[in-house]
């Protein structure tokens, strides 16, 4: 499954997404994983949840950012959540028409190892795919 926190830039997505990690420790069984751009919110977060600062990595295209998440996946068995902060600037997509393409990827990812990706992205709920409108579960 795939849930979307969505809203212009500087409208509290990554606050919402916080939040929503944090309180996943109290009821998700298996592990979590939050990735972002830096390490700027790693006293936010509980100590239960993996933070990876995905500047730290080689990759520069979303197909590559894509191998990264699928070795993420496919490292942890037990993984249940992956909380994506800011995605369009992690996984390098430049032009919001992109971002159809990557979240039917994710939902691929999602449904075959039953992994669950909260995401937030900036983006307007009118700009959201429409295939994914009904995902949306913040709009700022």
């Amino acid at each position: 499954m795939i849930q979307l926190i969505v809203g212009a830039k500087g409208k509290g997505k990554t606050k919402h997404l916080l939040e929503k990690v944090n309180n996943a420790v109290k009821t998700v069984d298996g592990n979590i994983v939050y990735l972002d751009k830096n390490t700027k919110h790693m006293y936010e977060l509980k100590n239960r949840i993996r933070l990876i600062n995905t500047s730290e990595f080689p990759f520069s295209s979303t197909d590559e950012f894509v191998g990264f998440l699928c070795g993420i996946v496919s490292q942890d068995h037990d993984l249940q959540e992956v909380y994506l902060d800011s995605l369009m600037d992690i996984a390098f997509v430049k032009d919001k028409s992109m971002i159809g393409p990557l979240l039917d990827r994710l939902d691929k990812i999602s449904s075959q190892f039953a992994v669950d990706f909260i995401i937030s992205v900036t983006l307007e709920v009118e700009e959201v795919p429409e295939a994914f409108r009904s995902q949306v579960i913040v709009a700022l």
